[in-house]
């Protein structure tokens, strides 16, 4: 009785120590002991899994991969594939006139910030403590460098120069300045580097919403594809492509559901009758009251692509018709939820090593690993000859693999420089500082190191 009330007791300073870890921006991180360092927290597996999964319940739940108003909903309005259709307010991202003091930049920014200062204090909590096994001390400091380096990835391709925050010292994090871009990769670099290390080759869940090696390295691809350093990207997908753990999945109505083999990670719901944040943004059933697909996206697509017919659904009134991503189909409650929240899947493994091998050559290999999803969605091989002509249906397959996930479409533009060509002839307020967002006016009033703000704004 008295084991039970001790774990019981730990959960409850978790539970605590995650709502009060919650402050709006990670530079108001004021009293250590409101946070999570005590020592207590992190003496048993138990109450240090409960911390971990905290994280990714907020990762979830808001900031850049919460599904109804994180960068899928955000970016999927800056770029080209939603419309918006709420009369009144405004829609900021949607028409391109961000201003410094935008509520959802400074949400983005301060719940992501939040969630790698609470990733650092689980580091630091699980690192120093003196009771938990090897084996769990390396699995936290793996998912926690993870979690660290994920997140500063996303945050440096949206804003340009940012701090890397490594610590809950709030004397340290109340000024630190940005830091280049190469630098912040060179850190995001060493830390999923050695997560990838510590991390085990299998789940230690049977649902992949706990990181393993696979998941590391599955960034890592990514992270190497954006440095343009294209042997390395091969070399990370091509381990997690081999991995017997994947296996690909030619039904396309299987691919999001939450047991799907092609699923590297994913996040859990709150419960086994709640449905994705995803499915409750994008389906409708009358006439869009918020976003939906552009027209012009519908019909960019390939004649016979089933990607169309099975992700997309439609709703016509009268002679108009509206669209949205049909990828979670779950929009009515159930009893046991078929579908989580997928963040990483094999499909852009193969289309990461597709463009890492013409890169360096190997057209006949890109053409391989591109026709594996042309042929899944329902499509003949490609006709591409050139590295042009390839490197152009790599980034097409991409567009419509990806739309609505997480900002692929905006990445992967801005990436490869296209963005002003692309977005300037179909976006009115489309101007060319809009590559970055601006760093939240309420952040560089309480920390001027994080000037000079970004140009345009």
């Amino acid at each position: 009785m008295k084991n039970i009330i001790k774990t019981l007791g730990k959960l409850l300073l978790v539970i605590l120590s995650l709502f009060l870890g919650s402050c709006d921006r990670f530079v108001e991180v004021e009293l250590p002991d409101s946070q999570l360092t005590s020592v207590a927290v992190f003496d048993d597996m138990t109450t240090s899994t409960a911390a971990m999964v905290g994280i990714y319940a907020k990762m979830r739940n808001g900031g850049m991969f919460s599904g109804n108003s994180g960068i899928s909903y955000y970016l999927g309005l800056y770029a080209d594939e939603f419309g918006y259709y709420q009369l009144s307010p405004t829609n900021n991202f949607n028409k391109n006139t961000l201003i410094a003091a935008e509520g959802g930049v400074l949400d983005i920014w301060s719940q992501t910030y939040n969630q790698i200062y609470t990733a650092n204090a689980v580091l630091e909590g699980t690192s120093s403590s003196a009771t938990l096994p090897t084996a769990g001390r390396k699995q936290f400091r793996g998912e926690c460098l993870f979690v660290r380096a994920l997140l500063h990835f996303q945050l440096l391709n949206i804003f340009g120069d940012i701090p890397y925050v490594t610590t809950t010292d709030y004397s340290k994090n109340s000024t630190v300045k940005r830091m280049p871009e190469n630098e912040v990769y060179g850190l995001i670099l060493s830390d999923l580097k050695e997560a990838s290390e510590l991390l085990p080759d299998a789940y230690i869940t049977s649902e992949r919403v706990r990181p393993n090696r696979s998941v590391a390295l599955a960034v890592l691809a990514r992270v190497y594809l954006y440095k343009k350093q294209y042997a390395e990207a091969l070399a990370a997908a091509s381990a997690v492509i081999n991995n017997p753990l994947y296996v690909w999945e030619t039904n396309l109505n299987k691919v999001f559901l939450k047991g799907s083999t092609t699923t590297i990670w994913q996040f859990m719901p709150n419960s086994n009758t709640t449905i994705t944040k995803e499915a409750d943004l994008y389906i409708f059933s009358a006439r869009p009251s918020l976003i939906a697909l552009t027209p012009e996206f519908v019909n960019a697509f390939e004649n016979g692509d089933q990607r169309k017919s099975r992700w997309i659904g439609s709703v016509t009134i009268g002679a108009d018709t509206w669209y949205y991503a049909y990828k979670y189909k779950q929009r009515a409650a159930t009893s046991n939820t078929p579908e989580y929240s997928i963040v990483l899947r094999l499909a852009e493994q193969y289309l990461i090593r597709a463009e890492a091998k013409l890169m360096q050559g190997d057209l006949n290999g890109a053409k391989a690993d591109l026709n594996q999803i042309r042929q899944t969605a329902g499509l003949s091989n490609t006709s591409a000859v050139t590295s042009e002509e390839i490197f152009t249906e790599i980034l097409k397959q991409r567009r419509f693999e990806f739309f609505t996930e997480f900002g692929q479409r905006f990445f992967d533009l801005k990436r490869t420089g296209r963005l002003d060509a692309e977005l300037s002839a179909k976006k009115s307020g489309w101007n060319s500082n809009d590559l970055l967002w601006p760093i939240p006016e309420k952040e560089i009033l309480i920390n001027p190191n994080l000037s000079p703000q970004n140009l345009g704004y």
